[in-house]
């Protein structure tokens, strides 16, 4: 057990100090007994009591103790059940996302439905961030501090080419990297090639709006987190429809790609979702597969020392009560 302010256990010094202070009234009380005679001694309301009259006192003593021991502020490992998983959101960055036919743009309507999404989360549940165009980089590792993963979200802006199979690779390597390895141990054996690891409390949000024109196959890529245990829950940002979209001097005809998206989903045994349905975008956490641990964890547990010095005192005055018909 540790403390928070292990200052205030000197506190306790007062205890003992009551102690010998109870005893010598005690002593000077039979003292006083033994020199006007057993009438006196009579008159006690505890003369009759016997050891029982020290009862009260002692539980008193022993309640302000405990309650000294709480201002100390007291932690100890506690081993308490919580929900734990990773969750990778992996953000389209390329240049169609700058298209308008979600307002303002694709891009902040992605990101206003990441960030509702971030804060549904509980603070247990870790969240990255990846950005993708072309390539695929992580850009915040994940974490469960929710105030680090909205400004990572604040920071992404559209850049080139779409390769949804990168965004994918990036985010499961963002996912084996926050898990630690095993330990290696040495061995003459011939090496055997180890089964790829599996993370079925992991997941990715793929906010996209599914035009792919780079390498890999994002269906290859679905299949490679399928078999790691991790689901892809896509987001389709824009509209079927699409719009027309100026990009370095080009004009270029974009739209959101349903199909795509529903089949990356299908493989991975995800989910399909569209931005400009909130409703469907708050049921993604319902159909996450996050894990329910427990863990030791150092916990204070103040609340628990006042609560039992209470209940010790007040047990001391009922005793006093019943006993010497006095409060100790």
């Amino acid at each position: 057990m540790s403390f928070i302010w292990p200052a205030m256990l000197i506190l306790l010094l007062l205890v003992p100090l009551a102690a010998l202070l109870y005893a010598r009234m005690q002593r000077r009380r039979r003292q006083v007994a033994a020199r006007y005679g057993s009438m006196l001694a009579q008159a006690g309301a505890g003369s009759a009591l016997g050891r029982r009259r020290h009862i009260a006192p002692a539980l008193t003593l022993a309640g302000l103790a405990i309650l000294l021991i709480a201002l100390a502020r007291p932690q100890a490992l506690v081993s308490l059940p919580r929900v734990e998983g990773t969750i990778i959101l992996a953000f389209d960055v390329s240049g169609s996302m700058a298209a308008d036919d979600l307002k303002p743009t694709r891009m902040e309507a992605a990101k206003a439905a990441a960030r509702d999404f971030v804060l549904r989360q509980p603070r247990t549940v870790r969240i990255g961030v990846v950005a993708f165009s072309d390539g695929g980089l992580a850009v915040q590792a994940p974490t469960s501090e929710q105030e680090t993963v909205l400004a990572a979200i604040g920071r992404l802006t559209p850049q080139r080419g779409t390769s949804l199979g990168q965004g994918i690779l990036a985010a499961l390597n963002t996912i084996a990297a926050g898990d630690k390895p095993p330990d290696l141990l040495y061995s003459n054996r011939t090496p055997t090639p180890a089964p790829a690891a599996r993370y079925p409390s992991a997941a990715i949000v793929l906010l996209t709006d599914g035009e792919n024109n780079q390498s890999p196959d994002p269906l290859a890529a679905a299949q490679a987190a399928a078999e790691r245990g991790v689901r892809i829950y896509t987001v389709g940002v824009g509209s079927p429809a699409g719009t027309t979209l100026r990009v370095n001097g080009f004009t270029i005809h974009t739209q959101l790609e349903e199909p795509a998206l529903q089949q990356i989903a299908q493989i991975s045994e995800g989910a399909y979702y569209n931005a400009e349905n909130q409703e469907q975008l708050q049921a993604i956490y319902d159909t996450l597969d996050l894990q329910l641990v427990v863990k030791p964890e150092q916990t204070e547990v103040t609340a628990l020392f006042a609560g039992a010095g209470s209940v010790v005192l007040l047990i001391g005055a009922i005793c006093s009560m019943l006993w010497l018909g006095r409060m100790p």
